[in-house]
């Protein structure tokens, strides 16, 4: 039963769907990196053994990496709680995906499920790869700061 009265101003879910004049933007303090490519962080970097980027916009729910792998090199196998969507923007090679090998090359979209043991290789020995990831680390970070990520040996 829905006792609200016109001055109560909760929404049930029955409200869902519509629309409503009071909603307020709450803008963050950052809305672009300039440049992501250029925003290498130095430690993630030298741990996930290629050249990662990660943006600092604050959103709560999704997230976005920029990542560099030299010819005929590869990233350190890792794994995270959260799901990530790689689409590769130039070059070839494959993923080790749970041990399942996956072939890609530019403009293909790649799933990474949570907590699979992945790895990234390049395979053409003249160019780089480089990809943009979507994460939804923000998402895990806000309801609880449950991401985690583990590097192999």
């Amino acid at each position: 039963m829905n006792t609200s009265t016109e001055s109560d101003s909760r929404a049930t879910s029955a409200d869902f769907g519509k629309t409503t004049d009071d909603v307020k933007v709450k803008m963050p303090g950052k809305v672009i990196v300039r440049q992501l490519e250029k925003q290498i962080n130095s430690a993630y970097s030298e741990e996930r053994q290629c050249s990662v980027s990660i943006s600092d916009i604050p959103s709560y729910t999704i997230g976005v990496d920029f990542t560099t792998i030299d010819p005929i090199s590869n990233d350190r196998k890792h794994r995270h709680s959260y799901e990530t969507i790689i689409f590769v923007l130039e070059g070839r090679g494959h993923s080790l995906v749970e041990d399942e090998r996956v072939e890609w090359m530019a403009g293909d979209a790649i799933h990474i499920p949570p907590w699979s043991w992945h790895q990234h290789f390049n395979t053409d020995p003249d160019k780089e790869v480089k990809f943009l990831s979507g994460t939804n680390a923000p998402l895990l970070q806000s309801i609880g700061d449950i991401d985690c990520r583990e590097e192999s040996e």
